[in-house]
């Protein structure tokens, strides 16, 4: 079996650490790095749900996307939802590992198992990363729909596709309208507009869009958006990081078990659908 400071060596030649946002925090969250490995949890999050799962599942560590302490922390108290998850780990000698922005500009990356969840042909990074010579590391994807659908379409299959959560898929733009290019970004998209509308795509599928850049991106162009939960935007992430691992694990020897947690840890529980939408309450 291998130790815990080998499988992290080889998860940071996927994901090199260097690679994260200078805001981001990633890399091992706790872990001896002498523990040895035998089962791996892949998840979107680090809450107590996904810590309770890998109790009953036996595993060593547990891999997640999104980091636990973003801005930081002067306590692990475990009166804290936080601190009860590091004491639960250290308690059972479960590591914690992040890939956050590391893992988004991948090659491949999180965008590039978003476009395979929705059978989309990667084209090009949105925002190419300047030190890939390749050219293929980057923030999101460029890809192409063949064949072409209509926007409806495209959002019914985003919907059928993505892991299903309270808020679906929403749909902002002329549902009728041709789509043969898509730009995907999983996660937090909002702030790409110029990036995609410069990519001449006929859709962007991202989530977390807020009103005011969905408002202005309506107005400047006749770009089609497809919004989904955050959480299932990402989720894909882990089926690929898995099978990633699974391949390495195997060039090694190292027989280790690789889990895909399906835990739904998106936060929202439920969606109301408004009677009308013909105009304002009277």
């Amino acid at each position: 079996m291998p130790r815990l400071s080998e499988v992290i060596a080889a998860l940071d030649a996927l994901w090199p650490p260097e690679r994260a946002e200078g805001w981001d925090a990633v890399g091992t969250v706790c872990g001896d790095p002498d523990a040895e490995v035998r089962r791996v949890l892949f998840a979107v999050d680090p809450v107590q749900d996904i810590v309770d799962e890998a109790l009953k599942l036996g595993a060593d560590l547990i891999v997640t996307h999104h980091p636990l302490y973003l801005r930081g922390t002067t306590t692990v108290a475990a009166g804290h939802f936080k601190g009860r998850v590091v004491h639960t780990l250290i308690k059972h000698d479960i590591a914690l590992h992040v890939a956050h922005t590391n893992a988004d500009t991948a090659d491949p990356g999180v965008s590039d198992a978003l476009a395979g969840a929705l059978d989309l042909r990667v084209v090009r990074p949105l925002v190419p990363d300047a030190t890939d010579p390749s050219g293929r590391r980057g923030l999101g994807r460029v890809c192409e729909l063949d064949p072409p659908m209509t926007l409806g379409e495209f959002a019914a299959r985003a919907a059928a596709r993505l892991p299903a959560t309270s808020q679906g898929v929403r749909v902002a733009g002329d549902l009728e309208a041709t789509v043969r290019t898509v730009a995907v970004s999983g996660g937090s998209g909002d702030s790409l507009f110029d990036a995609v509308r410069a990519s001449g795509a006929d859709a962007f599928l991202t989530a977390d869009l807020r009103h005011h850049p969905v408002s202005e991106a309506t107005q400047h162009s006749p770009l089609g958006l497809v919004d989904a939960a955050h959480w299932a935007t990402e989720w894909p992430w882990c089926e690929q990081a898995a099978a990633q691992l699974d391949e390495i694990s195997d060039r090694h020897g190292w027989d280790l078990r690789v889990h895909v947690s399906k835990t739904v840890t998106d936060p929202w529980s439920a969606h109301h659908t408004s009677p009308s939408i013909d105009g304002a309450p009277n």
